[in-house]
């Protein structure tokens, strides 16, 4: 006997105890029922036997508190365009849309797509672009897919060697109290991250040779090597008339190819971007709340600390390195390079 035909039959029994008994009043404080129920038992088993004593489903029918389908399709596609955000800041994202949803409203419609963690947002995402030609990713978008698969092989650059291209960019740092502007002059190797910075209070072509004169050039040719190509952004110091522009023609001098990131593309340069942001974090925010800096050359003495401990005992964990320190990696590209020679 099922649950449901035990319920029916208690229901039932209720009946045939206030008919023994001739006292519903009775009857009903024996089963724990109200008068009403009892009558609503009877009316029942008259009208549909036993049958009509068992409890019937609920009436489909449309909930009162139940989102809009544009809504619906608003939450997915604001979700698609912001993968990473949370229900809060979706919500949020749409309150200033004038659409109000409450979090709990946008993690409701999440599960119910089977979205409601980043990755599996970011599949659909990828899902989408696939499905629709004419889709578009934005660039933040195409940058947490790639950030979301290690082996996306779109992102990797092509450097057999040390030395075969390098990454160079200008970093502002902030303004000093007594110094003014910041800059930081960054270069990275794109084979083993090895990285040179030196700081600046402008950023113009003769701080840009600067870097690759005093201390990129010697560091390459101390181990053999040579620097084959450069590639920067398109700012004013490194852009100019080939035959007047200090870094085009000091370039031109050493035989030195520079090459040029896409305008509006700075991922493009994504190693040195993704020194830029390691440098903050790991120096620059820590150093300015632990110390205060009245020139230019204190903070670049404990930069050039910071770079030997980033070169010789920090593991790095770029898809060249995985785990090895970048000096590590660098000497073994100059293996690589004797070898390719040899070859």
């Amino acid at each position: 006997m099922t649950a449901k035909e035990k319920l029916a039959q208690k229901r039932l029994t209720l009946l045939q105890l206030a008919e023994k008994l001739g006292n519903v009043s009775k009857a009903c404080r024996r089963h724990g029922v109200s008068r009403s129920q009892y009558y609503e038992y009877k009316r029942s088993f008259q009208t549909h036997g036993l049958e009509g004593l068992a409890d019937k489903p609920p009436l489909p029918g449309p909930h009162p508190n139940e989102l809009p389908e544009a809504t619906k399709e608003k939450i997915i596609e604001t979700s698609l365009k912001h993968p990473v955000f949370g229900q809060q800041r979706i919500s949020d994202q749409l309150r200033l849309e004038g659409l109000n949803v409450s979090p709990t409203s946008v993690g409701n419609i999440w599960i119910k797509e089977d979205m409601e963690t980043r990755s599996k947002r970011l599949l659909r995402l990828e899902e989408k672009a696939a499905a629709q030609a004419g889709f578009v990713l934005t660039e933040d978008q195409i940058r947490l897919i790639e950030k979301a698969n290690p082996c996306f092989k779109e992102r990797h650059v092509e450097s057999e060697y040390p030395g075969q291209l390098l990454c160079q960019d200008t970093f502002y740092v902030g303004r000093l109290k007594g110094l003014g502007r910041i800059y930081l002059q960054a270069l990275v190797d794109t084979y083993s991250s090895l990285a040179f910075g030196k700081l600046y209070t402008s950023k113009r072509p003769e701080t840009a040779v600067d870097l690759l004169y005093d201390r990129v050039r010697p560091f390459y040719e101390s181990h053999g090597l040579t620097i084959e190509a450069i590639l920067t952004d398109n700012g004013t110091e490194y852009k100019g008339r080939p035959m007047i522009h200090l870094y085009e023609i000091f370039l031109d001098f050493n035989e030195i190819e520079h090459r040029k990131t896409k305008v509006g593309r700075p991922r493009t340069n994504g190693f040195v971007e993704r020194f830029n942001r390691t440098v903050l974090d790991e120096f620059f925010r820590k150093a300015f709340r632990e110390k205060f800096y009245d020139s230019v050359e204190a903070l670049q003495e404990d930069l050039d600390w910071r770079l030997l401990y980033y070169h010789q005992e920090r593991p790095h964990r770029g898809y060249r390195n995985m785990g090895r320190r970048p000096l590590e990696t660098f000497q073994l590209g100059k293996a690589r390079k004797e070898e390719l020679n040899a070859a």
